[in-house]
């Protein structure tokens, strides 16, 4: 399993932005298929965002297309998730998830995840 970890997280006043990143560890990145995930309190994780192995297919959520841009680069084994435009219902811990497979956005798709990044927007 690829080894995850998230940074960038913080907090953010209501229509201002953060980059997120995920740092992969091995050589196996380019492999996966790579998401971000949301859970607010008290609530299940939910997809945001997720990009294919080689960065050009990309996939989104309804709540943040035309807001929030997942890419990667592979030669830094890392994920970015730039969120612009943030509302107080964004407020959540973000996590990035690793998956063989493209076209399923489920949380159980991902077998491999990080331990979290938290974002707060301010209203």
């Amino acid at each position: 399993q690829v080894q995850l970890v998230e940074s960038g997280g913080g907090l953010v006043q209501a229509g201002g932005s953060l980059r997120l990143s995920c740092a992969a560890s091995g050589r196996t990145f380019p492999f996966y298929v790579m998401g971000w995930f949301s859970q607010a309190p008290g609530e299940e994780r939910e997809f945001v965002a997720a990009i294919d192995r080689s960065g050009g297919r990309t996939y989104y959520a309804d709540s943040v297309k035309g807001r929030f841009t997942i890419s990667r680069d592979n030669a830094k084994n890392t994920v970015y998730l730039r969120m612009n435009s943030l509302k107080s219902e964004d407020t959540a811990v973000y996590y990035c998830a690793a998956s063989f497979a493209w076209g399923s956005y489920t949380a159980a798709s991902f077998g491999s995840w990080g331990q979290g990044t938290q974002v707060t927007v301010s209203s």
